[in-house]
């Protein structure tokens, strides 16, 4: 029902926890517990987070034509996707697009799974599995594929930071066969147990899991998919086994703003309905080799080539804390005050600071010689403004009270952990 309230099977756990609740995408999510969203940040950087994530949904296509249709309406090159020597997806291996309309505005975010030739898994925002799913129906030929939305019918969580490795190690029916040499954007197993030639991942207590190196924080984790109904006791059991490595629950908060110090854009805020160029995820575009045109047809490619959008996506970090709320009562001007854009996100990423001009975070500060060091946060997030801006130079955002003058950058929280081998986490 439209305007409907909607619950996790997490949210009584959520709620006798003391969590701290608010709507997000129509969903009563947790935006912190107890420990505080600047705790729970920490956390993920030198520990572990846990995270409810089973908003987001989940949509499978399947048969012959799957793949076909999928490069149709997925941003990135299905067979030239992985590595420097563009490889094609295969079975084991994901990749992060967008689906555009035909004007090359963005509908929303995904990453798609191949779990075999034939059986793919697309993952979207929450409140998104109808509307992708609806749009690969309307681009498929025929009846073949199969395209099943199973928006709150899969589990999600992510456990995120250093020590998410060895805490799931701690869980699984098989770690050796599972965990040793998994890379950055690959997933073993599958969540229902059912499917036909996929290896099974099982925990200890018989749950079949999907394991994804995967995430949205910028940090060494896992997302894991299963059964709805095994995602409380999953998640208390989680909590258990990571007792020792102080892991804890975190919030929609804490994931914001670590998203935003990695970079990540967020959905129908940083893309959405405007064209997907001048940005910083442009790798999520089917690029052929000379980085000029495209290596396939996809819906929105001839409207992005044709593009004559003349504003850029640019992100941003600040000289301290305070931030200013993205929304239509706040803005962006230059250093002479001429209004050149606006907010998108702002938020503060608590993990870092500045030390003699330069962004460290609590990740890097041993190795640059700042051993004490103790972050008092920055701001950051992305603007959109009516030109392009070179990394180094300043900006103010404004809401016209309060101004804050803040820095273009390429990177925002450096030393981040996402890509880092197995073997080095384990």
């Amino acid at each position: 029902m439209e305007g409907e309230t909607r619950k996790t099977v997490l949210h009584a756990w959520h709620a006798a926890h003391g969590a701290n609740m608010a709507i997000f995408a129509s969903y009563d999510m947790p935006l912190w517990y107890p420990a505080g969203a600047r705790a729970e940040h920490l956390a993920v950087l030198s520990r572990a987070g846990l995270f409810d994530t089973s908003h987001m949904a989940v949509i499978t296509v399947s048969g012959r034509s799957a793949r076909s249709l999928l490069q149709r309406c997925f941003s990135k090159d299905l067979d030239a996707c992985l590595g420097p020597g563009r490889a094609p997806i295969a079975a084991g291996r994901c990749v992060y697009g967008v689906f555009l309309d035909i004007r090359g505005h963005v509908i929303d975010d995904a990453i798609v799974y191949q779990v075999t030739e034939d059986l793919y898994m697309v993952v979207v925002n929450a409140g998104m599995g109808g509307t992708i799913a609806a749009h690969l129906a309307a681009n498929r030929q025929g009846e073949d594929p199969a395209i099943t939305d199973l928006t709150d019918k899969v589990g999600k969580m992510d456990i995120q930071g250093p020590a998410s490795a060895r805490i799931l190690r701690g869980l699984l029916q098989d770690p050796e066969a599972v965990l040793p040499g998994m890379g950055y954007f690959s997933f073993k197993g599958w969540f229902d147990g059912k499917e036909a030639g996929i290896a099974p991942v099982t925990l200890l207590d018989g749950t079949s899991v999907l394991v994804s190196r995967t995430g949205y924080t910028g940090e060494f984790g896992f997302e894991l998919y299963m059964d709805i109904a095994r995602m409380v006791p999953v998640w208390e059991t989680l909590l258990e086994a990571g007792r020792a490595f102080d892991l804890i629950p975190c919030g929609l908060a804490a994931r914001d703003s670590l998203r935003a110090g990695a970079g990540l854009p967020l959905s129908h805020q940083d893309i959405g309905h405007w064209p997907f160029v001048h940005n910083p995820w442009l790798f999520a575009l089917a690029w052929d080799k000379d980085g000029k045109g495209f290596s396939k047809d996809f819906i929105g490619a001839e409207a992005l080539l044709q593009c004559r959008e003349h504003r850029y996506t640019l992100p941003f970090a600040g000289f301290d804390p305070r931030k200013i709320n993205a929304c239509e009562d706040s803005w962006v001007t230059d250093m002479q005050g001429i209004r050149i854009g606006s907010i998108l996100t702002c938020t503060t990423d608590m993990a870092i600071g500045r030390a003699e001009g330069d962004i460290i975070s609590i990740a890097t500060a041993e190795a640059a010689g700042k051993k004490d060091f103790a972050p008092r946060g920055l701001s950051c997030g992305f603007v959109r403004v009516e030109m392009s801006l070179a990394a180094g130079e300043t900006i103010i955002l404004t809401d016209g009270k309060r101004r804050i003058t803040v820095e273009i950058r390429e990177e925002i929280r450096p030393g981040r952990t996402a890509r880092r081998a197995m073997a080095r986490m384990l």
